[in-house]
C-alpha cells in the first residue's frame, strides 16, 4: 500500500528501512523522504514504524 503519495513510498519500503536500522520517523525521512512534501503521510508512517519496532527485537538494547 502506498503511504506517501508524493514520493511513491510503500509500507513495505518503510518496514525495510526499519529492518535496516532506522528507528524513528526522522531516520526513515532521511532514508526515503517520507513526509518531506505535504506531510499527510507522517502519522501512518509513524504507526508502521512503531508496529515494526514492536515486532522486531532490538539486539542493541540487549548488549
Amino acid at each position: 500500500m502506498y503511504v506517501c503519495l508524493c514520493h511513491a513510498i510503500t509500507d513495505t519500503q518503510i518496514r525495510e528501512a526499519v529492518d535496516h536500522g532506522d528507528l524513528s520517523l526522522a531516520d526513515v525521512k532521511k532514508r526515503l523522504g517520507v513526509g518531506n512534501q505535504c506531510g499527510k503521510c507522517t502519522r501512518m508512517a509513524s504507526e508502521i514504524i512503531q508496529a515494526r519496532l514492536d515486532v522486531t527485537p532490538n539486539f542493541y538494547e540487549v548488549a
